[in-house]
């Protein structure tokens, strides 16, 4: 690696000893060593106001209608009772440094345009204090999904709809989106059934293809669409751009700065956005590149047809392990309702009630598309479908969404986030599986990392961990002639594909952009595969407590993270609230990798009462009032305030997500592998003359290198003579009780590493949960090897069926 240097690239000024260098390839800390940054997405639960789960009618529309909603405390964090210390300590001590820091437009701007929630802010600042304190890195992520919350998603206020000429409430009347609350239908509700994934779906319906062309392209496909003298593309784009500030200078100010670079390292851009109609070749057709195929699937005309009340036939797609594959038609009927506001409606619901002013030529109550010559609604005639493919200004330039488009509000975001947070880091993510554009220099500034985001589409679609799986990547980018070339068949095909389309993924920020770091802004798995077995919902729960699939699934994208990856990353996602029956409380998503609903011990009712914001808790075993113990970062890092509960209660498969890395490296690592059925670690570094720093610190999780991992859930033991109960015989828990009995089982030595440890040079030494390697610097570069394994072997890789609800929560690996 490079020398780094002693003064930021952007401002100049001499460098703190807790910076970040982003100038090449990996991160890097003051004394030039390599960083490695994983961890989490902190939380789903963000994406709406508390007490409102996307399956929820109750307060949906008249909270927003009235620009209300409580969102302090939507992550479900209490900063003030402890709960927040509790969910930050589990993260620490499953060895995280890095947080995606969730949060939406409409949680900063929901009161109207240029009206800013600064309660919401200041709570998150109080968060962000938390976060620091337990020793967490954090990324700010502007979240969206399909625009908004009343578009079937989250992200943007309720006013950004009826600022583009629609009325939200005919939104699904109408097919322009799948709003889960309100599916099938407002008036006969049943959010249970609504589809996996078909959310998705909603960026290529009427509304999604409107808005986002809007906000990315409104200037040159709707030059008659204006607001208050601007275009909608610049009256969206500078709200979006200016609620971001207004939180950015928030944070800032807090301590005279103390939470930058030391806390929050830098801003993703907004969050998987979408193409809109930008690009289409024929609007009579679905095109092929839509990555989503699900329920009825319109054309883009369709959708414009749809949009304006007209009943009509359309494809109907299930998904299914060969991917999307129709099933027939299905009618569409809105009934004459249109999805465009009408003038009345707008007077007193849109323009009227948020305050601005139309441009004379915008014709409310009927398509913007018809009123720029795409196609006439009274005839049901396209006109030009190739309107979107082309500049209307310029019939010769074949329009590309990311350099045409993206690229130019990415640079206008940048600016902002760089004028009130200069040493900031942009993290950058394009449309999924779309690499970054070209960027000036001059706009990274040796701050800048690349964040796109990865799931195993085949595992995430069917809720199905499969014998095969494909590179889905190479697929939608066209490297096979068919489908079929692009299977991999069996669990070690399977592994290698999805690792080389992280390398693909890594590839592209070096062709894009430069030597920059990349990190995957979201990687993940569904838990609710099966028909949700591992709670219990299926086959008379035979499955409940077995995990095994989504280890297997986790661990292959976790695998595909290391070897010569060496990928920094935050999982989609922790989420406090998540629960079996309605998951991370999103459109049925369900992907946190802790639950309370899998907790067995004594604190998770704690928790669960902490994150309702009460404060106390009797014991069901003592009668007793109890209270959080003092946790403390020091203590979680040394390793002496980390017991089994804290490791292991509530989460599912933590043996894929939790282990081993090196957190910073002396030279740059270059091949990391881990094999948890063996829990045999292997790192290979490469060391050259001019690389330095204090020994290459490693992540040895307790999870899997523990000398003993000792903890009986309240609901009982272990059952006897099985491989578990010899080390499941005691109830240590994050509670302090009053009580005084000698008898009290919790233990009484801390948890300690038990592992054998062979280096191809140098020595080592540990604490807690981490081996400091120190080597000699050679004079030309050379690889040095290191390789870990639990000194008793690993952890039992196997139980009876009967055993299944005890070994889950040890997160034991499954062979």
């Amino acid at each position: 690696m490079p020398k780094v240097a002693t003064v930021s690239p952007v401002t100049g000024k001499p460098v703190p000893p807790d910076y970040l260098h982003a100038s090449d390839i990996h991160f890097q800390d003051t004394s030039g060593r390599s960083v490695l940054l994983r961890g989490v997405n902190f939380t789903a639960s963000a994406k709406a106001p508390r007490g409102q789960p996307s399956q929820s009618q109750e307060g949906f529309w008249e909270e927003a209608e009235s620009g209300k909603g409580d969102w302090i405390g939507a992550m479900g964090l209490n900063v003030e009772d402890g709960s927040a210390d509790i969910h930050l300590a589990r993260l620490r001590a499953w060895g995280y440094n890095m947080l995606r820091f969730v949060f939406t437009w409409e949680a900063l701007e929901h009161e109207g345009p240029g009206k800013y929630d600064y309660a919401y802010m200041d709570y998150i600042v109080k968060v962000l204090y938390k976060c620091k304190e337990w020793g967490f890195r954090v990324y700010m992520d502007p979240h969206q999904d399909v625009w908004s919350r009343f578009t079937g998603g989250s992200g943007a206020p309720l006013w950004t709809i009826y600022a583009c000429g629609v009325d939200p409430h005919n939104i699904v009347p109408t097919y322009s989106a799948l709003v889960q609350c309100d599916y099938p239908s407002k008036e006969s509700p049943d959010p249970g059934s609504l589809p996996a994934m078909i959310w998705s779906s909603n960026y290529y319906r009427a509304f999604g293809h409107t808005v986002w062309t809007l906000f990315f392209a409104g200037k040159e496909f709707a030059p008659k669409c204006t607001i208050d003298g601007k275009n909608i593309q610049d009256f969206l784009q500078d709200h979006f751009i200016d609620a971001v500030g207004e939180l950015i200078k928030v944070v800032a100010a807090a301590g005279d700065g103390e939470l930058l670079e030391s806390c929050v390292l830098g801003w993703d851009s907004i969050n998987e956005p979408a193409e809109g109609l930008i690009g289409v070749r024929d609007l009579n057709q679905v095109p092929k590149d839509q990555p989503v195929r699900l329920g009825p699937v319109p054309t883009p005309f369709e959708n414009m047809r749809l949009a304006m009340g007209e009943a009509l036939a359309v494809d109907n797609y299930k998904f299914t392990s060969m991917g999307p594959s129709k099933t027939g038609q299905v009618v569409l009927d809105p009934q004459g309702t249109r999805m465009w506001i009408s003038p009345a409606d707008d007077a007193e619901r849109g323009a009227g009630r948020w305050g601005w002013k139309r441009g004379s030529e915008w014709e409310i109550g009927t398509c913007i598309w018809a009123q720029h010559g795409v196609w006439d609604p009274t005839t049901r005639t396209l006109l030009n479908p190739a309107y979107f493919h082309t500049l209307p200004t310029d019939a010769s330039h074949e329009v590309e969404f990311v350099y045409d488009f993206w690229r130019q509000h990415w640079m206008s975001y940048a600016s902002s986030v760089r004028t009130h947070h200069p040493d900031a880091v942009h993290f950058m993510n394009t449309s999924v599986f779309k690499p970054l554009p070209p960027l000036p220099e001059s706009f990274l500034s040796g701050r800048a990392c690349s964040s796109p985001h990865f799931y195993d589409g085949l595992t995430l679609m069917t809720k199905h961990w499969n014998w095969f799986n494909a590179d889905a990547l190479g697929i939608l980018r066209g490297k096979y002639w068919s489908i079929v070339q692009g299977l991999r068949v069996g669990e070690a095909a399977i592994r290698k594909v999805i690792q080389e389309q992280l390398g693909v993924l890594k590839e592209d920020t070096r062709a894009s952009i430069g030597n920059y770091p990349t990190l995957m802004g979201e990687i993940g798995c569904p838990y609710d595969q099966d028909g949700r077995a591992a709670y219990g919902y299926a086959d008379g729960g035979k499955g409940k407590g077995d995990y095994s699939a989504q280890l297997k699934s986790w661990d292959a994208s976790m695998n595909a993270s290391d070897g010569t990856n060496c990928l920094n990353y935050t999982l989609w996602n922790y989420t406090p609230t998540n629960s079996h029956q309605w998951g991370d409380g999103w459109n049925g998503e369900d992907l946190s990798i802790w639950s309370s609903d899998d907790c067995k011990g004594a604190s998770y009712k704690m928790e669960r009462s902490l994150t309702e914001s009460a404060a106390t808790l009797v014991s069901t075993s003592t009668s007793a009032t109890l209270q959080p113990r003092q946790v403390s970062p020091k203590g979680i890092d040394s390793g002496k305030e980390i017991t089994p509960e804290l490791l292991l209660d509530g989460t599912r498969a933590i043996g894929a997500v939790c282990r081993p890395y090196p957190v910073a490296t002396v030279g740059v690592p270059a091949r990391i592998d881990f094999n948890i059925s063996t829990s045999v670690f292997r790192l290979s570094v490469t060391v050259g003359p001019d690389d330095s720093g204090d020994g290459t610190l490693i992540y040895v999780p307790f999870v899997h290198y523990a000398r003993d991992l000792e903890w009986v859930p309240v609901s009982g033991a272990a059952p006897k003579g099985s491989e578990l109960s010899s080390r499941v015989n005691s109830s240590s828990n994050l509670l302090d009780s009053d009580s005084d009995d000698p008898k009290d089982p919790r233990p009484e030595s801390e948890l300690s590493l038990g592992i054998e440890v062979r280096t191809t040079t140098g020595t080592y030494s540990t604490s807690g949960q981490y081996l400091t390697w120190k080597y000699t610097i050679p004079e030309r570069p050379t690889t040095y090897t290191i390789e870990i394994r639990r000194a008793s072997g690993a952890l039992p890789t196997h139980a009876t069926e009967e055993e299944w609800s005890v070994f889950s929560y040890f997160g034991c690996t499954v062979a």
